[in-house]
């Protein structure tokens, strides 16, 4: 960032807002008008402090000599003995694992007022190194900062780090004897199917097994490696690979039930997909006499859900792969978070992965037809869902430490489903955003406003619901009504009615009465705040002459009619 030309005060501000416009993980603000005691001080509160939290995120900005919210240009009027040259390196010893490379402060001056403001630009920390200060490492945490969680901490010392693979690492003394002749078998098959229009095609029958298995990808400099044991060794082989189980776990909460899979994983995927229970639902659209029927989950989906997970999952932090039943939906997670951008970038699978946590497990599966590699499996299992008339995949729920996959296998909202077999039209991005409309998920305000002119969408922001329109077409016109509400006139005469047939009432027989007919669409301390300013208009305005007013206090106070 260069230093502006020469800037008034107001100028320097309007500067200074345009490049760092909110106080977050990345920027923060300082009016800090002596640098005395606040370079290296008070724990939480110093600068030390403020460039351990940046350098623990994504790195960024400290802005000194503004004001708090405003960005109005004070300066700093007292430096003491700190200089943009020597506060780098005083900085730089009081925060042990902070790259030198970047840290760099940046002067600027007011041309009409004088006053000096410094930028302190930070770098991000270094891979799987915490920046501390004070023997701690700090984050922010909104307006604040705080020690650092403990997600975030598993997340940088776990992190991706360029030219590391662990599922390439040759695993010394496995042989041949390791692998399960079955998965073998089927491996080759899969990759025969899947290779057979290329110019070699028929060399494969010829391959030993040696030659094949270097062809895809398990072994390293002719040695077995993680790869291998993972897609096709022996249940017994998971020695080879401690402290990693190597396991997927299939669960019902519910029932109490529980068991265990291992490798070889090219074969015992299959198995757990066969585990999950998959009965027939139905579907009853308005313009059809037939119900729909199909199975509750498409076999399909969940097997491409779970050779992600194997695929993706960070091996280094020595966890398994969950797959649980619920009612409803199955839920499946890995350790590890997306590396690559976020899971949504893929859902209409025009975004390719430029890099993955474990490229040659990544590549093996390719190569035998277990996972895509072009960006399109997400993007498939989406489009499957959506086929179905059922609620999209989703990863809601992931962090940076783990990624959440689950897979709905019965309606959420009756009128996103019938809208899905009525509208084939819709593009995939708005079918995208009513899904998570449908879910209660925010969307963002572009996103509600193309629903609103399609008249797919009203409510107001967040409590969005499927519009009349749409409910007209789809025949749920009570349900529409219940989102919308009543009058407010309808609501003030029901107040009335009560008030004048029992003489008076308190503010909680009030809400008892109207609680259940507010709209749905309103959360409960949102119609709380509805019934208060019932009352309050009551009170002002009245309804056609007629007002009411409070008599007596606190728990003993009563609505009366005026």
């Amino acid at each position: 960032m260069t230093s502006p030309t020469p800037l008034t005060a107001r100028e320097l501000q309007a500067w200074l807002r345009a490049r760092f416009p909110k106080e977050d993980e990345r920027y923060e603000w300082k009016e800090w008008r002596s640098l005395k005691s606040n370079v290296s001080g008070r724990k939480g509160e110093d600068l030390v402090s403020y460039v351990s939290a940046l350098a623990n995120m994504d790195g960024g900005c400290i802005v000194i000599g503004v004001q708090d919210h405003t960005l109005a240009v004070t300066g700093i009027q007292d430096f003491a003995d700190y200089t943009v040259e020597n506060v780098v390196h005083r900085v730089l010893g009081k925060t042990p694992g902070l790259p030198s490379m970047g840290l760099r402060v940046q002067e600027l001056r007011a041309s009409d007022t004088g006053a000096l403001v410094w930028l302190v630009h930070v770098p991000r920390h270094a891979p799987r190194e915490l920046v501390l200060a004070h023997d701690q490492a700090w984050q922010r945490d909104g307006d604040s900062l705080t020690t650092l969680r403990e997600d975030r901490r598993l997340a940088i010392l776990t992190e991706l780090i360029a030219g590391q693979d662990w599922s390439a690492q040759i695993v010394a003394g496995a042989t041949l004897a390791d692998l399960d002749p079955a998965a073998i078998v089927k491996a080759r098959t899969k990759y025969t199917e899947k290779h057979q229009n290329e110019r070699w095609a028929g060399e494969m029958a010829h391959w030993s097994v040696e030659q094949f298995l270097a062809k895809a990808k398990m072994t390293t400099h002719g040695q077995l490696n993680r790869t291998a044991l993972l897609l096709l060794g022996r249940a017994e082989c998971v020695d080879w690979l401690s402290p990693q189980p190597a396991e997927i776990l299939w669960k019902v909460p519910a029932e109490r039930i529980a068991l265990p899979f291992g490798p070889p994983f090219v074969l015992t995927t299959t198995e757990v997909g066969q585990r999950i229970r998959n009965p027939n639902i139905k579907f009853f659209p308005e313009t059809e006499l037939l119900a729909v029927e199909l199975p509750r989950y498409d076999a399909q989906v969940v097997l491409e859900g779970l050779h992600n997970c194997i695929a993706h999952q960070d091996y280094e932090q020595a966890g398994r792969v969950v797959a649980e039943e619920w009612q409803g939906y199955l839920r499946l997670t890995n350790p590890g978070g997306f590396v690559d951008g976020r899971p949504e970038d893929y859902f209409d699978g025009r975004r390719t992965p430029e890099k993955y946590r474990n490229p040659r497990l990544v590549e093996a599966m390719r190569l035998i037809g277990m996972i895509d590699r072009g960006g399109f499996g997400i993007r498939d299992m989406v489009a499957a869902q959506r086929k179905r008339y059922l609620p999209l995949p989703d990863y809601e729920g992931s962090s940076a430490n783990q990624t959440v996959f689950t897979i709905y296998g019965q309606t959420i909202d009756k009128n996103y489903s019938q809208l899905l077999m009525e509208r084939s039209d819709l593009p995939l991005e708005q079918v995208i955003w009513l899904d998570r409309v449908q879910k209660k998920h925010r969307i963002a305000d572009d996103q509600a406003a193309t629903l609103r002119r399609a008249k797919l969408i009203e409510g107001r922001k967040p409590n969005f619901f499927v519009s009349a329109h749409v409910a007209d077409a789809t025949n749920t016109r009570t349900q529409y009504t219940r989102n919308k509400g009543l009058t407010d006139h309808y609501y003030k005469t029901l107040i009335l009615q009560h008030i004048q047939k029992f003489q008076s009432a308190s503010a909680a027989e009030l809400r008892a009465l109207l609680l259940d007919k507010l709209p749905d669409s309103l959360s409960p301390q949102q119609k709380v705040v509805k019934i208060k300013n019932l009352l309050a208009a009551l009170r002002s305005t009245g309804l056609e002459g007629v007002r009411i007013g409070v008599v007596g206090t606190g728990k003993n106070a009563r609505w009366e009619v005026r």
